[in-house]
């Protein structure tokens, strides 16, 4: 019989828990085997589930298994593994936000378990104990993923934002900032620190003539407001991003098509952080700060609220 390597061990471990081919990828594999802090000529039974990022994961995969991941790759390790094994409970995250240095997964113990029996007499046991449980688990997990979520509405809808400063912003944004001055728009478009599109109307957004290919260049919430026919660019600003020149001409370059008027805002939670910003917020756009909502600074003398 041909020796299993560990690599080998935890495509059967993942397939016999019933995760899909897609999860069984080198990719998939090797973060288990980061997490586990298991190398080539380890026993399982030193796993370990320590708390560890996405970036340690990529730096043990290529310094102990010889794999050349870029930095950039994260979020096809998010994507493709983290966030399937989080709805499967093989993995928790710590519930600090995204885009946090912080934010931090650990295989959960129930998993360990078996991870720690691979090899062993005992392995089928602990296997059979955790599909037995499985569902159970997997409600366990996710109650306590949704813990950490944030209720918002929009457009009358009932969604949920991941916990952190930047989306308790974009919350205020939807909720304090719309119905105030932008009254009966539509939320065209809103990103969340974990699922890049929370909501993105990409029929409308194309109607209206967008060029929807510079993802990330996306402002962080896009409004509609059809009886005046203006769009509403808002950056939701807590460590970086305002309407400074440089953005205004990225969202001028990627709406070059769009006839509809065209409104910059920058939103702050508080003065403090405004002030941070001020001197680089571009002229002829708009400043919104959530613990004023009834406010607004126009950065301009001669013209309110509107497109320039």
């Amino acid at each position: 019989m041909t020796h299993m390597t560990k690599k080998d061990e935890v495509r059967r471990f993942l397939s016999n828990i019933g995760m899909p081919k897609a999860q069984q990828a080198d990719i998939c594999v090797l973060s288990i085997l980061a997490m586990a802090e298991i190398k080539p000529d380890d026993d399982w039974e030193s796993a370990t589930n320590n708390w560890i990022r996405i970036h340690d994961i990529i730096a043990f995969a290529n310094q102990i298994y010889g794999t050349s991941y870029a930095e950039n790759s994260r979020e096809t390790f998010r994507k493709q593994a983290m966030h399937r094994f989080r709805t499967a409970a093989l993995i928790e995250d710590n519930g600090k936000a995204t885009n946090s240095p912080n934010y931090r997964y650990r295989i959960t113990d129930e998993a360990l378990k078996v991870l720690c029996s691979i090899g062993t007499s005992n392995e089928d046991n602990e296997l059979n104990q955790f599909l037995s449980n499985h569902d159970k688990l997997v409600d366990i997990y996710s109650s306590k993923k949704k813990m950490t979520m944030m209720p918002v509405k929009i457009n009358g809808v009932n969604l949920q934002f991941s916990t952190g400063k930047h989306n308790e912003l974009q919350k205020a944004i939807i909720e304090e900032f719309a119905p105030r001055f932008a009254q009966n728009s539509e939320c065209l478009y809103v990103g969340d620190t974990t699922e890049k599109d929370l909501v993105i109307n990409v029929e409308k957004l194309k109607q209206l003539g967008f060029e929807i290919t510079l993802h990330d260049k996306m402002p962080d919430v896009v409004l509609y407001k059809e009886d005046n026919d203006w769009i509403y660019f808002i950056e939701s600003v807590t460590s970086v991003g305002p309407m400074d020149y440089k953005r205004i001409l990225e969202i001028s370059e990627m709406t070059k098509n769009v006839k509809s008027g065209k409104v910059f805002v920058t939103a702050f939670l508080d003065f403090s952080t405004y002030k941070k910003f001020a001197e680089s917020l571009a002229w002829e756009t708009e400043v919104w700060i959530a613990c004023m909502p009834d406010h607004m600074i126009h950065l301009n003398g001669n013209k309110f609220l509107g497109p320039r």
